[in-house]
């Protein structure tokens, strides 16, 4: 029996059709389109050489990993993986740089408008944070991603959105307020401010709100709604 063949290397021709695979899928999502994963991947692994579920899901978190560093969204689910393959690097550049509908649909996504619900759902509200590789460090001139070249920038872009700020901080604000109360502080909720609206928001932070002993509690709040591990920045204060 003849020895199973290893391989490593992508061929330019499986890149180039996985990244178009993956843009695919991304330029549905931010456009608000159902599709299926699952049928993209069996759809996919006909026109690869003999790759594997696992294989295809790692090439897809590489995929992340770069749109992550040009400033871009992605695929919710395939979480950024790096040491990624120079040539994914190359071809989802040109990619993300010749799409003109991707471009479109990013920079709609990137300035849609928020509201907060009506009715807020806190019971999972509070979720652990990413474990990202990539330590915390003064911001570059613009994100890490200018070392490549080429930069898309719709996650500063969204960073500027000013009606999804405002949700996101009302919705910490009404999260404070049902916090202390439910823990029987309801003379502390009712001093929770949102202080980027009532005092400016040069203060270096958003809300002031406290811990149920009394202690302040000061929160600056970013909000996004690309993946969790999207990058934000803030100020020393």
């Amino acid at each position: 029996m003849a020895a199973q063949r290893t391989r490593t290397d992508w061929s330019r021709e499986e890149v180039e059709a996985t990244v178009a695979d993956y843009l695919h899928m991304l330029t549905q999502e931010l456009a608000g389109q159902a599709y299926n994963k699952t049928q993209h991947r069996r759809a996919l692994l006909r026109r690869l050489d003999g790759r594997s579920d696992a294989a295809i899901e790692r090439k897809h978190q590489n995929i992340s990993a770069i749109l992550l560093e040009l400033g871009c969204p992605w695929v919710s689910g395939y979480k950024p993986l790096g040491n990624f393959q120079q040539l994914l690097l190359e071809v989802v550049q040109s990619r993300v740089a010749s799409d003109t509908l991707f471009d479109q649909v990013a920079r709609t996504a990137a300035d849609q408008p928020a509201i907060v619900p009506s009715v807020p759902d806190f019971q999972e509200f509070v979720v652990l944070p990413p474990k990202l590789k990539r330590p915390a460090k003064e911001r570059l001139a613009p994100y890490v991603a200018a070392e490549r070249g080429f930069k898309r920038d719709y996650i500063d872009r969204e960073g500027r959105n000013a009606s999804l700020g405002l949700a996101g901080e009302q919705l910490v604000v009404a999260y404070e307020r049902a916090r202390l109360h439910v823990l029987g502080k309801k003379k502390l909720s009712d001093r929770v401010e949102h202080v980027s609206q009532t005092k400016g928001d040069g203060l270096g932070y958003d809300v002031h709100s406290f811990e149920p002993s009394g202690r302040d509690r000061f929160i600056e709040v970013k909000t996004t709604a690309f993946g969790k591990e999207t990058p934000f920045f803030i100020s020393r204060n």
